[in-house]
């Protein structure tokens, strides 16, 4: 059993590579609250607690002068330097200079001493007075310790001596001019307990000494869990390790602590010290249950294949889930739908050979280099061309990254076998807008494993349900899509009542304690469970942005199209004064027009209105403002 000391005293010497180690508290109660209200917690030492330090941080530095007893702290990362007072006691022998002090020039410096009265060695004699440097400890053949010291003469001449540790005088450490900062003392035992002065006060300085302030972790007994106080408190304190070997502290352990358990360690029962409170990634039936003093059940721990997937914005809003890799429900692909030619590109780009439907009529802009498409053309993307475009200032032609497709005209079924002499090549700008379906050649029910070795982003549809699932929450989506894969460490877990229904718990996404349990398992010891995997996860938008934000997935914008000069017949005109015969001709024009179009268009699709007349014809025929017209 330990002497008693205070706590400051026995954190002070203490060597952290011997944790953990358990304490006895032996006098006073102490109330800490005023530190820890701030993070809802109290600290309450008593005399006969038991308290288990299982880690320290410093914290600060306390800085006391002897002479006034005032006392104030300094941060671990203050600059200044302190010089090492020499001690005004004696050494009778070498030996017990090298038992107290550090062998060897090191970075918290050697040490350096003299003797008052002459010594003579063999048959070298040492003046009184002479000063000598400690440097190593050298053992003869036949076993005798010599001390290699040495010795500096004049003009700063030196040279080396051996001494018997045996050998006896009146030795004393000398004052050293050397520098030491605030991290060197704390770093050695020996430093940390000397006097200092400032090193600028030559004489006459305070004398300081200093001790390490430290926020000790602990367990304390009957308590689940972890503490932290600082090493100042005004405590005393008994070492009782040797004598509580076979006392149990509850170790709380974090979700990453808990999967990196061994193997052996599963399955095992546990209870929640703290719960995930606040957290607001999930969105299922398992994390309600996730509540402090709740007991569950850990059949294991290891890295799963995760799917992040979401829906269609609806009228209940969009719906984000994860899917483990091994959801055995029944998937069919979902035609994608682009609104633009670049989104055409980005997807060729993943999947080769894409075919698209147009559903939108969009018109022709030949300044722009954009065709006329219709309703029901077929486009099949052959690939990248760089084309000229419009002429800049200098009048030379700029280059316009073109999607190059291959048109199939729509034709009737009496009309199939010409259908080959109906297509041809157009060129689609990437900054063109359109409206386009995939064409997909198959039903095929898929596995979800069978799609993964397709390109993601996917549009699916899921038409027979997991089985293995008590409710799939993917059943009857109109449509999800598959964005991309992940690993995640998880925990597989269960509920006590339903030890056989199991839960994945994303190790990295939840924050709570846990600790290991006694209790036995909810099954008899030779039947194991056949476990049920919940393989899919509802998440919330939270978590969709926070996981976005964490891989810092940045989509690269599409192309800016050429800017061009507008030219004289499209810049806006004034508009006529009501009532003017400007304004009344143009009625009867347009009456005309539209009398015309009517009967050129009848039973076909109606020809696209004229521009606004307040809007110049640049700004509506911009390729990034202009929008397709439906008819």
């Amino acid at each position: 059993m330990g002497d008693l000391q205070s706590l400051r005293d026995f954190i002070k010497c203490l060597d952290q590579q011997s944790l953990p180690r358990i304490l006895q508290i032996c006098s006073g109660v102490y109330f800490q609250g005023s530190i820890y209200e701030l993070s809802g917690s109290e600290v309450c030492l008593s005399t006969g607690d038991l308290v288990k330090i299982i880690g320290l941080e410093l914290l600060s530095v306390s800085c006391e002068e002897i002479d006034t007893g005032t006392s104030f702290e300094l941060p671990t990362e203050y600059s200044g330097h302190f010089r090492l007072v020499a001690e005004d006691l004696p050494y009778n022998t070498i030996e017990e200079i090298v038992g107290l002090c550090p062998v060897g020039v090191d970075a918290c410096g050697s040490f350096t001493f003299m003797c008052k009265n002459e010594l003579t060695v063999d048959n070298f004699t040492l003046p009184a007075g002479k000063q000598l440097t400690l440097l190593s400890v050298e053992v003869t053949k036949n076993g005798k310790r010599l001390a290699r010291c040495q010795l500096v003469g004049q003009n700063m001449a030196s040279a080396e001596i051996l001494l018997p540790l045996s050998l006896r005088g009146e030795f004393y450490e000398c004052q050293g001019d050397r520098g030491y900062s605030l991290q060197e003392i704390m770093s050695s035992f020996r430093l940390s307990c000397r006097r200092f002065c400032s090193i600028n006060e030559k004489s006459g300085g305070s004398l300081l000494v200093f001790s390490p302030v430290y926020e000790i972790s602990a367990i304390m007994h009957m308590r689940k869990n972890v503490v932290k106080f600082p090493s100042s408190l005004e405590v005393d304190v008994q070492d009782v390790t040797e004598q509580s070997q076979d006392l149990v502290f509850i170790t709380p352990l974090s979700m990453t602590e808990v999967a990196s358990q061994p193997k052996a360690s599963f399955p095992t029962m546990a209870e929640i010290l703290d719960g995930p409170e606040g957290n607001q990634f999930f969105n299922c039936s398992w994390f309600q249950e996730l509540q402090r003093g709740r007991r569950l059940v850990l059949h294991g721990c290891g890295t799963t294949t995760l799917i992040l997937a979401s829906t269609p914005q609806g009228r209940k809003g969009k719906q984000y889930f994860i899917i483990s890799k091994g959801y055995g429900g029944r998937i069919r692909r979902r035609a994608r739908e682009f609104g633009s030619v670049y989104e055409l590109y980005l997807a060729s780009s993943q999947s080769p050979g894409l075919k698209v439907s147009v559903t939108r009529h969009c018109e022709e802009v030949e300044e722009e280099g954009m065709p006329a498409l219709s309703v029901g053309e077929q486009l099949e993307v052959l690939g990248m061309s760089l084309m000229d475009g419009l002429k800049d200032k200098s009048g030379a032609a700029q280059k316009v990254e073109n999607l190059i497709c291959k048109r199939t005209m729509e034709v009737d079924d009496d009309e199939e076998e010409d259908e080959e002499d109906d297509s041809e090549e157009i060129s689609l700008p990437l900054f063109m807008p359109g409206h386009f379906v995939e064409k997909l050649s198959d039903n095929k029910k898929y596995k979800l494993t069978e799609l993964l070795s397709s390109s993601l982003p996917l549009d699916i549809k899921v038409v027979t349900r997991d089985k293995e699932l008590e409710k799939d929450p993917l059943m009857g989506l109109p449509a999800l899509k598959l964005e991309e894969t992940f690993t995640e460490t998880t925990v597989l877990t269960s509920l006590p009542h339903k030890p056989d229904w199991c839960f994945e718990l994303p190790v990295s996404w939840l924050q709570m304690s846990l600790c290991f349990t006694s209790d036995r398992l909810p099954w008899s010891s030779d039947e194991s469970p056949e476990l049920h995997v919940e393989t899919v996860t509802e998440v919330t938008e939270k978590f969709y942005y926070e996981y976005h934000k964490l891989i810092s997935k940045i989509e690269e914008p599409p192309p800016r199209p050429p800017k061009r000069k507008p030219s004289s017949s499209e810049l806006p005109k004034r508009s006529p004064k009501p009532g003017s015969k400007s304004q009344n001709l143009k009625s009867t024009v347009t009456k005309q027009l539209d009398d015309l179009s009517l009967g050129l268009t009848k039973g076909k699709r109606a020809p696209a209105p004229p521009p606004p007349e307040d809007v110049s014809m640049n700004d509506f025929i911009h390729p990034l403002k202009q929008k397709c017209i439906q008819t």
